[in-house]
């Protein structure tokens, strides 16, 4: 897709590194020359959104990391230190923790923007593998530093999740157990826990960042995928990556940063949880224990089966089903923009995720539909948060096993432009006529 470079040295010494170290050629044919559809609308800015919140999040965890004590008696103190008396230490923090809020709903609209538009469909399966493997790296890393300020939410949190292998007994007796406490570096969350979760986290992101170098590079074989999804089959139907594209990511990057900015300067702790401000107390328990919001869909999916074992198999089976979409969708065609039938259920897709994020954050006995009251208590009895989790959850993975496959099979698709160029303006500039548009069958 790149295609043959372009570029020229004109300087003695561009002539001299470019035989030593193409460096200059790579970011010309890859940041400027890249040949790009020219008809991507502004759900494809997200990829240079995320791009720029790894950065601000590898920079400001840099700082943090200078002055942040990973100590469990003292790590909640170099929290407020960093608040209180390091220069700007207030903000670094605040646009690091919103940071990974901004993070991860740019990826969640990265994600979806992928699957409405078939973005997973061959020849890009790898590239959607990579974005996989970056999604799942966020969450180790958004979890890890949730646990470094050790507040109460911050230690019951590490304590719920890391028990969770512990249901891996029923499976293989000692093995769920041996693995918890070799994640806990001993008989509980402690001072050897807070230790390695902050050695991962630091390292997490530059991991991030090397996959992201091959999340791109995948990217850059076979080109962008379009709204039509029909792949480009001229120079006619691209133009270069700068300015076009520069200029139109850049605009989305400033709105992008304005929303940003709004909670870290106006409603920073929005986010966050009032248990976390106290300090780390294992002798006393929060009521309510729950993760960070991005998270709150498949914590819901864990807590909808009654089953320990099953809850875990659920929430990390909810996870791989974003591995599996490349060969679970058997459609020959790539947008749901001529898939109606579809796009209806992955609309549905997104309410029952929501919801899900939803649920979650309740605690599971709440009634969401009353139907009457108890006699003896005089409690409002119901539909509860975990009956309408267990049937979202149900949704969620019907989506992926069920109705993504017979969609390809069943559903009755609209015709699908011959290629990108031609909706615009046909040569002559006359309409297009009727007959124009390839059938789906003949377009893959």
């Amino acid at each position: 897709m790149s295609g043959h470079s372009t570029y020229e040295p004109k300087t003695g010494f561009e002539r001299w590194l470019d035989v030593r170290l193409p460096i200059i050629r790579m970011a010309k044919d890859t940041a400027i020359d890249f040949p790009t559809p020219k008809n991507l609308n502004y759900w494809w800015t997200f990829g240079g959104i995320l791009a720029v919140c790894l950065v601000i999040q590898i920079v400001t965890g840099v700082v943090l990391a200078m002055h942040y004590v990973a100590n469990s008696a003292m790590a909640f103190n170099s929290v407020e230190h960093i608040m209180r008396d390091v220069n700007h230490g207030w903000m670094i923090r605040y646009i690091h923790a919103n940071g990974a809020s901004m993070f991860f709903l740019a990826v969640y609209m990265h994600i979806l923007r992928g699957m409405y538009y078939g973005s997973y469909k061959a020849p890009r399966e790898v590239l959607w593998l990579l974005g996989c493997v970056i999604y799942l790296l966020m969450m180790a890393t958004g979890f890890m530093g949730y646990v470094l300020p050790w507040g109460q939410m911050s230690y019951y949190g590490a304590v719920v999740i890391t028990n969770l292998f512990s249901a891996f007994d029923k499976v293989i007796p000692g093995v769920g157990t041996a693995i918890t406490t070799w994640l806990w570096g001993g008989f509980a969350v402690d001072n050897a826990t807070l230790n390695r979760f902050f050695s991962l986290h630091f390292l997490l992101p530059f991991m991030i960042a090397g996959v992201v170098g091959l999340h791109i590079w995948a990217l850059h074989v076979p080109g962008n995928n379009n709204p039509v999804g029909v792949e480009v089959k001229s120079k006619e139907d691209t133009v270069p990556f700068h300015p076009y594209y520069t200029v139109k990511d850049g605009f989305a990057i400033l709105v992008f940063l304005l929303l940003f900015s709004w909670f870290v300067f106006f409603a920073p702790e929005a986010m966050g949880h009032a248990d976390n401000q106290v300090p780390a107390n294992p002798l006393a328990t929060p009521t309510h224990i729950v993760p960070e919001w991005y998270f709150l869909p498949f914590y819901a999916i864990l807590r909808a089966v009654p089953d320990k074992l099953f809850g875990v198999l659920g929430m990390f089976g909810a996870i791989a089903m974003l591995f599996a979409l490349p060969w679970l969708d058997t459609s020959k065609v790539k947008s749901m923009r001529y898939r109606p039938t579809a796009r209806w259920f992955f609309f549905l897709f997104v309410a029952a995720t929501i919801g899900l994020g939803w649920c979650g954050g309740k605690l599971p006995d709440d009634v969401v539909l009353p139907v009457g009251r108890d006699a003896v208590t005089g409690e409002a009895t119901g539909f509860t948060v975990v009956m309408l989790s267990q049937t979202l959850a149900i949704y969620y993975f019907a989506y992926f096993l069920v109705i993504l496959p017979a969609l390809g099979l069943f559903e009755k698709t609209l015709p699908v432009p011959e290629n990108i160029s031609t909706p615009v303006l046909p040569k002559g500039g006359a309409a297009m006529p009727s007959g124009a548009a390839a059938s789906p069958e003949k377009k893959g």
